[in-house]
């Protein structure tokens, strides 16, 4: 496609080129993926709203869960309109400005995932390891003192990457090798060097979730420690249930993470369309699991979706 230019300073628009191998891999994932976001989007809105409007949900613990729905949609809302825009109706272009504000939105939200998982791993620790100082520690104030540092962290050390890649200059194709404008498929377009975009881009990842990853791993390593000294029948099986839907929600968001890391390691034995469709996926599949997951493990969820169910009925 013929570049529109921008000034003097490259392009005006990209156009989004998913598969590029793999063209028919659209055509069967349009439907499944509209299916998964309309699910995301529906369990997220339901989970929402049963804490807002169940008074015994009202605790840090769900507040926390909250935030991390919150999170999920507005990660999907970015990323899945789009792709599905460019499945159904074949619309690829995105503005310069929109393809950099959705590079930002998705790194700044992915890392805020990222943390506010590192804060719950920390109240489950607490609860499980400090369970007679739980509630003067994990108070409102906690949670309120918890959102800001999530919010501020990484809104602003993950603002550099899209305004580096930004300022480069685009002087060649406008065609994105990708679904969604992330910074290396973007900065690979420009005429300029990209080594300091690849490497902010590796350190700050590594740097923001893998600190996150690392203490998450402390929390419970320390939660199985003491858990594994508790000598009261069903004690441990007890203990081990209040994490145990937090802990599946991180296997889920670190294993896509994973697979995708391994993924680019080995890119030359792997067609390059798989890790376009597993950062879409990422987007998603999360967003979708992580409201049913504690909808399903979690008591006083079911019992508040069924109450409202209930008072819906009458």
């Amino acid at each position: 496609m013929t570049p529109h230019r921008n000034g003097s300073n490259g392009v005006s628009e990209f156009f989004l080129n998913c598969f590029v191998r793999s063209p028919s891999w659209q055509h069967w994932l349009s439907l499944p993926l509209s299916l998964l976001f309309l699910l995301a989007m529906g369990a997220n809105i339901i989970l929402l709203i049963t804490i807002r409007l169940e008074v015994s949900l009202h605790q840090p613990m769900y507040y926390l869960l909250s935030l991390l729905s919150l999170l999920d949609m507005v990660l999907c809302l970015t990323v899945i309109p789009k792709v599905l825009a460019i499945f159904w109706f074949d619309l690829k272009s995105i503005s310069f400005y929109a393809c950099f504000l959705q590079m930002y939105i998705m790194n700044c939200f992915l890392a805020m995932e990222s943390c506010t998982f590192m804060v719950m791993a920390y109240d489950r620790y607490v609860a499980i390891c400090h369970p007679l100082r739980y509630p003067s520690i994990i108070t409102d104030q906690f949670v309120v003192k918890a959102a800001i540092f999530i919010l501020a962290r990484n809104a602003l050390l993950t603002v550099s990457i899209p305004i580096l890649s930004a300022r480069l200059k685009y002087c060649g194709s406008n065609v994105i090798e990708n679904c969604i404008c992330a910074n290396m498929s973007v900065s690979r377009l420009s005429c300029d060097d990209v080594t300091i975009n690849r490497l902010l881009q590796f350190a700050g990842g590594w740097t923001l979730l893998g600190s996150d990853l690392i203490l998450i791993f402390l929390s419970y390593s320390l939660i199985l420690r003491a858990v594994l000294r508790l000598k009261a029948e069903g004690a441990v099986a007890k203990a081990l249930s209040t994490c145990g839907s937090h802990f599946i929600l991180i296997l889920f968001f670190s294993t896509i993470l994973l697979v995708f890391v391994l993924i680019h390691v080995a890119k030359k034995k792997v067609s390059p369309d798989v890790p376009v469709l597993l950062n879409v996926l990422h987007h998603v599949i999360p967003a979708a699991l992580n409201p049913i997951v504690y909808g399903v493990r979690t008591q006083e969820i079911k019992q508040g979706i069924h109450r409202i169910l209930n008072k819906g009925s009458q």
